[in-house]
């Protein structure tokens, strides 16, 4: 195993965590103990993701020093995909690209989100165009997206494990915010429900959502 290269970079790991939580906490806005318990989740994920990208490779130092794997301790190597796979650093760019892809669609739907529930709110309606007509919870599918992307551009122990665990505390967060709306918008809500999927679009649908991110704001009929 090689001596440890390019890790320690603790005050970098502080910028990109205090970054990625302002843009969390900016275009989630959690309120209440139960909203805010979600975002801890992904809060203790962007924590443990940068903690290894820039600070201590955990990851590498478990599957090199206890399972044996041959993975030099180089910031590359933080692609994990291809290190293990050994696809060389092509590999490791293709990772990168695919991984980011997936963070900065979900960024979007997550900005978006925001920007069409503060518009409907605004006017006291419910929030049903563009990325809503879509899915129903399009913040939380973006949250989704970009918690996948980064784990498939930097894979991580503790990300592994927090994903699954985000996936369903947000599963459970939409549930209680779906009867909350039931109860305020009634057979409207309910309507909305059985034309329009939870979290992944139907079938030919992810184009349409992907183009309702770049369509600055415009209320489509």
């Amino acid at each position: 195993m090689e001596t440890a290269k390019e890790t320690g970079y603790w005050q970098l790991t502080i910028i990109m965590v205090v970054i990625a939580s302002w843009l969390l906490y900016r275009y989630v806005a959690p309120k209440g103990w139960k909203e805010w318990s979600r975002a801890g989740l992904v809060q203790a994920f962007i924590i443990a993701l940068y903690a290894e990208m820039y600070g201590f490779p955990l990851t590498i130092y478990v599957l090199s020093g206890f399972l044996g794997f041959d993975i030099p301790w180089l910031h590359q190597s933080g692609h994990l995909w291809a290190s293990l796979f050994k696809w060389g650093d092509a590999g490791a760019l293709i990772e990168m690209l695919v991984g980011y892809a997936f963070v900065f669609f979900g960024i979007s739907l997550l900005i978006e989100g925001w920007r069409e529930v503060y518009r409907a709110r605004g006017e006291e309606r419910l929030a049903t165009h563009r990325l809503y007509g879509v899915v129903r919870h399009p913040q939380y599918t973006g949250i989704f997206l970009a918690v996948f992307g980064q784990l498939i551009h930097w894979p991580t122990i503790p990300t592994l494990v927090l994903f699954p665990a985000i996936v369903w505390a947000y599963y459970r967060l939409a549930r209680r915010e779906e009867a909350q709306m039931v109860e305020r918008f009634g057979e409207e809500y309910l309507a909305y429900s059985r034309q329009v999927p939870r979290f992944v679009p139907r079938r030919g649908e992810w184009r349409r959502l992907l183009e309702e991110t770049r369509s600055g704001g415009e209320v489509r009929p």
